[in-house]
């Protein structure tokens, strides 16, 4: 089998090369997280505040249901990147081919059963009623088109996985400029309202699945998947492997989401201003997690290949890189938030009532912004290292026990209402920085990768 999609980054530089691969991911991710940005944006603009909490709703919802995909997606690009790293080009071929087909089974399975719970679904999040009709609209036009979202989370695996991150990159760039395009066409000038902005989102994530995927066609003898019927048969000893790693960065993702999901019933509890609110601090918060996402899947992919190489201190190297340039881009961001919050609310909507109340979301955000730097030096040793049990336990300590749990003491028990809901979810956050930070110095990691 031909190498030429294939990096090695076992050898040379560690922090140029770990800039080079963070970088498209980084652009990468910050255009995945424009989709419901600029949903947000335009909706807010054009509809007003029962738009904007329709969009958050629907946007938070929509990522719990891609937890399969972001849980075993990120699963097969770390062992995509070990067979890189120990040579075993043969069970690239056959990891690929059960993604493939586990993954888009699975995006219809979701689908299907979110269509059929729709009405249940809005209601157990406790919608407000002038929301209700532009939250179902944005939820059913986007659960169409999960297939897409699950389609190119498996390409940009692959291709991540083997040491590309810069044509995932183009590929969600181009679909970007659709979606942004599109948004303000369907809802400002056809009238569209919320389904236009959902419509157009499902458009780009078409776009770029799809032309993903051509793109890995036309190069199918570069890393030996032929495309053939019979290569996307679920190979059982690929497929326990994807298991093994793939349920606890499952578990993870959802429990997370979930924990979000939750929080934005309770936030629904008071008023559509509030609802509104939540979604501002909720796309905020992702724009600022693309930097954690971006140098976690960089670092995962360089620190499983260079565990498997036994180079120990290039992964040091690889992760004081990812802490150093994390804090500093979180101090970046605080000062700006010090400076003028109000310009980054005002972003959002023009409305006076969500205007006067968001200075409640200044300090969980500025929280989130070290939480999320933290998180990616943690994440990239434990996924890169494979350790599936410690994954789980920060599945259910950070996305569960934590915020979930925080959240109702602050916002319940202590009646800080929504500012502790936000101050649980932000405090959450450094769970995975204490637990990483024991694993680290335990030494174990040196031991290799590994699926427990």
């Amino acid at each position: 089998m031909s190498s030429t999609m294939i990096r090695d980054m076992t050898k040379g530089p560690v922090v140029p090369q770990l800039l080079r691969f963070a970088l498209p991911l980084f652009v990468s991710n910050a255009l995945q997280a424009v989709y419901n940005l600029v949903d947000m944006v335009v909706v807010g603009n054009y509809i007003g505040k029962a738009g904007m909490s329709a969009v958050s709703i629907g946007g938070d919802l929509l990522h719990l249901l891609t937890f399969v995909a972001m849980g075993f997606s990120s699963a097969g690009q770390v062992l995509i990147a070990r067979s890189v790293g120990t040579g075993r080009h043969d069970e690239i071929k056959r990891t690929i081919g059960t993604m493939f087909t586990f993954l888009l089974s699975a995006s219809l399975a979701i689908a299907l059963a979110c269509f059929l719970l729709r009405d249940s679904v809005l209601r157990w999040l406790n919608t407000p009623a002038a929301a209700q009709r532009f939250a179902m609209d944005y939820l059913v036009t986007c659960v169409c088109g999960l297939f897409f979202i699950y389609g190119y989370n498996i390409v940009s695996a692959i291709l991540r996985g083997m040491g590309d991150s810069r044509r995932p990159f183009l590929f969600i760039a181009v679909a970007a400029v659709l979606n942004t395009a599109l948004d303000i066409l369907f809802v400002k000038y056809c009238g569209m309202e919320v389904f236009g902005a959902a419509l157009a989102t499902v458009i780009g994530q078409g776009v770029s699945f799809l032309a993903a995927l051509v793109y890995l066609y036309r190069r199918r003898e570069s890393f030996g998947f032929d495309f053939r019927r019979e290569s996307f048969r679920i190979d059982p000893a690929a497929f326990r492997r994807l298991l093994a790693l793939g349920i606890p960065m499952a578990i993870q993702s959802a429990a997370i989401s979930f924990s979000k999901i939750v929080l934005m019933a309770w936030v629904n509890l008071f008023d559509v201003t509030y609802s509104a609110l939540a979604g501002i601090f909720n796309k905020v918060n992702t724009m600022c997690g693309v930097v954690s996402q971006a140098f976690t899947a960089a670092g995962s992919t360089m620190a499983g290949q260079n565990l498997s190489a036994g180079e120990h201190r290039r992964v040091n190297q690889i992760l004081a890189t990812i802490l150093a340039v994390g804090l500093g881009l979180a101090a970046l961001a605080t000062a700006l938030m010090l400076l003028d919050a109000g310009a980054v609310y005002g972003v959002f909507t023009p409305d006076a009532d969500v205007l006067g109340a968001a200075a409640v979301l200044t300090l969980p955000i500025i929280l989130n912004f070290y939480g999320s730097a933290t998180r990616s030096a943690a994440f990239s040793l434990i996924n890169g290292s494979g350790r599936a049990k410690l994954n789980l336990a920060i599945a259910i300590i950070d996305g569960v026990v934590s915020r979930i749990g925080l959240a109702a003491l602050l916002g319940f028990a202590l009646r800080l209402d929504c500012f502790g809901f936000w101050m649980g979810d932000a405090l959450a956050g450094f769970m995975p920085l204490a637990i990483g930070g024991l694993f680290y110095l335990s030494g174990k990691w040196k031991e290799g990768p590994s699926g427990g």
